[in-house]
């Protein structure tokens, strides 16, 4: 997070800094003394994962809980969202960016015993990069030419041209490394090479992971087990932390209430930042949506700062599909201000001067629909009637993700990196612009990073002009677990609940 970033979330929790711990007591009694004892720790979230392979669904819960727990990649994404050492412990780079030869750390295994060779890296980035990949993330690797095997602990990967992204990709959660034995029934047994194993799992409300004996370093792994408990409605959040039932909730989804919460002396309240861009998704490839001047009628209609009121202010308005941490942002929130005349003036050329109806599939998560509700009146205002329709998550992955069934949606795109969904064909928005691809193929192959800089603005007021999307504001992280819970992350620089260097303060 900037620093910028977090003086304005800052002045958001009374002036204090943005991490600063607040209403914590001195001596306060810790919430679940023996839970703490037992090395346990149980972690709320608001969505359930579909599946547990990263391989099998785009919904950022998979990753958050595998990434890094059960799953490991050949490089990782540490807390502030640097490239550091995975699997892999070192790799070097040919002169023209095309060759990367990664050398595996000795003597991992699995959790089911078996050895994690360069075989497995191979098997998993060919799975990732082959023509009939199914995989959510397969656009990011199919810039590889040839995975070879130079030896067990050695892996020779050579792409088909420079990719300034390639380390961080082969670092996410999407790139797990898995064995060839074990990853087909990844999606409900996990195995991989993290520092917990899978348990088990009750759907609809948990999934528990302990210790893994394999672990090639067990002693700086200090929990020994971690219950990850799913609780949608934000009155059941709060209680559950009040009562020490959860101990933490790393995106808590309730803003409203974060004051009730900071007034309790058991709990440590964080505000970071995260990729998170929340959006009114628009599906490009359906009419009337298909035409510029009704995408800029409704950015013209979309007042961020009542979206961001409802968000109790953790949030950042954004104008295009970009972070305002990143040093290459530009903000574009000017680009279609908030006019309501120009709106109506907009829609009328279009065609529709009395507006027209249309379906808004919102997903079952707190800023959606505190969004949703706004939206739809703010839309109102110039004819655009939206009919809400409530989705359950694998629903809305299926009917709107996968389907593109809908015509607007509210989400949050909480990966890095993210602005080359807009040069994916068959990508949801249904969005197809030559000059955006042509500018994206520049970012990826530029190795100059000021050269970069000036290509991702480009790409960001591609968009912004085009109104592909209602941009609307970017999400915060407002974690919150017990005070005496130490190492949790402060921002979420990809999707993940990292357990890997937590532990209690006893």
């Amino acid at each position: 997070m900037s620093d910028f970033t977090r003086r304005q979330l800052g002045g958001l929790l009374g002036g204090a800094s943005a991490l600063a711990l607040l209403g914590v007591a001195p001596g306060a009694r810790a919430q679940a003394p023996g839970r703490a004892k037992d090395g346990v720790v149980v972690i709320g979230m608001s969505l359930e994962p579909p599946v547990l392979d990263p391989n099998l669904n785009a919904a950022a819960a998979v990753r958050e809980i595998t990434y890094q727990n059960i799953y490991e990649s050949l490089t990782r994404i540490d807390r502030k969202g640097s490239i550091i050492p995975g699997l892999a412990e070192s790799w070097t780079v040919s002169e023209d960016g095309t060759q990367f030869v990664f050398k595996l750390r000795a003597g991992v295994k699995y959790h089911d015993g078996e050895p994690c060779e360069a075989a497995d890296v191979k098997f998993t980035l060919d799975r990732l990069s082959a023509p009939d990949a199914t995989a959510p993330g397969k656009s990011l690797y199919t810039t590889i030419k040839e995975v070879e095997v130079v030896d067990p602990t050695t892996v020779r990967v050579t792409l088909k041209g420079p990719d300034a992204f390639f380390l961080y990709n082969v670092g996410i959660g999407d790139a797990a490394i898995m064995g060839r034995k074990s990853a087909a029934t990844n999606g409900t047994k996990p195995i991989g090479t993290g520092p917990f194993m899978f348990k088990e799992r009750k759907e609809g409300d948990s999934v528990v992971l302990v210790k893994a004996p394999t672990y090639r370093d067990p002693g700086a792994i200090k929990l020994n087990t971690l219950i990850f408990k799913f609780i949608k409605d934000s009155a059941a959040q709060l209680n559950a932390l009040k009562a020490g039932d959860v101990d933490t909730f790393p995106g808590f989804q309730s803003p409203e209430q974060v004051n009730q919460i900071k007034a309790d002396p058991r709990f440590a309240v964080v505000v970071g930042s995260t990729e998170g861009e929340t959006i009114l998704a628009t599906n490009n490839a359906k009419k009337p949506m298909s035409e510029l001047k009704v995408r800029q009628a409704i950015a013209h209609a979309i007042n961020r700062d009542d979206l961001i009121a409802a968000e109790n202010g953790f949030a950042l308005p954004i104008g295009s599909h970009f972070p305002p941490h990143n040093p290459a942002y530009v903000d574009l929130t000017k680009t279609y201000p908030f006019d309501i005349a120009k709106a109506k003036k907009l829609l009328a050329e279009a065609g529709y001067p009395n507006g027209f109806e249309a379906s808004l599939k919102l997903p079952p998560v707190g800023y959606a629909q505190r969004s949703g509700e706004i939206i739809v009146s703010q839309l109102g205002k110039i004819g655009i009637k939206l009919a809400i329709t409530q989705l359950q998550w694998p629903q809305w992955l299926q009917e709107v993700f996968k389907d593109r069934n809908y015509d607007f949606t509210i989400v949050a795109h909480t990966e890095a990196n993210d602005l080359d969904r807009y040069a994916r064909d068959g990508y949801y928005w249904g969005y197809d612009s030559k000059a955006f691809k042509d500018n994206w193929a520049a970012v990826v192959k530029e190795v100059d990073p000021a050269k970069r800089t000036e290509l991702l603005k480009k790409a960001q007021k591609i968009i912004a002009d085009d109104a592909v999307n209602g941009f609307l504001y970017q999400l915060g992280k407002v974690g919150v677990w017990n005070k005496n819970l130490i190492g949790m992350w402060e921002d979420s620089p990809t999707p993940s609940i990292d357990m890997t260097g937590v532990h209690w303060k006893l």
